[in-house]
């Protein structure tokens, strides 16, 4: 049966909103025969909102895209590596579509300059966000495959991702210490790590966390991050390096919690005294955009 393409609505495009995507254009080296999908791609659900016009946010967009990345990827490893099982293949292709690589990638293009983000997104560093980068590139990927076609997008999609997937099967890739540190204590210990927020520091549109993990009667961290999944993640990484001896300059001692300090940048670091405010370093740096 056919189904009718539905029409698109699209906000509308001044001359320098044009420059801008064609700026982008040439920078990721793709081309497309409507800048309004591309514009559409950048266009986050906070602009959306804020703007009152009838025009979408880029949600059906990363949708569609990431159905179109996770079929090029898989693909792609299906057909390279035939003598992998299907666990292996499932394992690095969740490496490369997870939301750390996506968002790297997407800073290597400067996704971030041209998000349409609404004002209060702006002003809590919404540009700097893993989720809003990893979900805008896929909407990118989306745009370009209904603009363009399957061809173009899986070229599209192969040059950004091949070489994570050669990070991975070289053991270069950036680690999911959350999981890495759940399934070796598992195993040798027949627990689950239990993590705790032990400080919050800066105003709540900047907010930094300081969060310990529990192994057993050892405690790690503190870990630090914007928001508790970065700082769970860094808590994971300090305890798994302490627990299989591999982080830099060798393993570092455990402790029971906010007992110990490390000033070389080891396992066990207690949470900062003092609510004191993140510095100027720490802030994010807001751009003015133009749509």
């Amino acid at each position: 049966m056919f189904v009718p393409r539905r029409k698109e609505h699209f906000f509308p495009l001044n001359p320098d909103r044009k420059k801008e995507l064609q700026l982008f254009e040439k920078h990721a080296g793709i081309r497309f025969r409507r800048l309004e999908f591309l514009n559409q791609a950048f266009t986050h659900r906070s602009f959306a909102h804020e703007a009152g016009e009838n025009g979408e946010n880029n949600e059906r967009l990363e949708f569609l895209g990431d159905s179109v990345l996770g079929l090029v990827v898989a693909q792609y490893l299906y057909e390279t590596l035939p003598d992998q099982p299907e666990g292996e293949l499932a394992r690095i292709k969740s490496f490369v579509v997870s939301e750390a690589s996506l968002s790297e990638i997407a800073r290597g293009l400067r996704v971030d300059n041209f998000i349409l983000i609404g004002k209060g997104e702006e002003y809590s560093g919404g540009r700097s966000k893993k989720t809003i980068l990893a979900d805008c590139l896929e909407a990118i990927i989306g745009a370009y495959y209904l603009d363009c076609g399957f061809v173009p997008a899986e070229r599209f999609v192969k040059g950004m991702l091949i070489p994570e997937i050669n990070k991975v099967l070289e053991d270069r890739h950036a680690k999911d210490y959350k999981t890495l540190l759940q399934e070796y204590v598992q195993k040798r210990m027949k627990t689950y790590p239990k993590y705790r927020v032990v400080q919050k520091t800066g105003p709540d549109h900047d907010r930094t966390f300081w969060i310990e993990v529990h192994v057993g009667d050892r405690s790690f961290g503190a870990g630090k991050g914007k928001n508790k999944k970065e700082a769970e993640q860094e808590a994971a990484r300090l305890a798994y390096e302490s627990m299989t001896g591999t982080e830099k300059g060798g393993p570092a001692k455990s402790a029971s919690s906010g007992a110990a300090k490390s000033t070389s940048g080891g396992a066990v670091r207690s949470a900062p005294s003092g609510a004191a405010k993140p510095s100027t370093a720490d802030r994010t740096d807001i751009r003015p955009h133009r749509r």
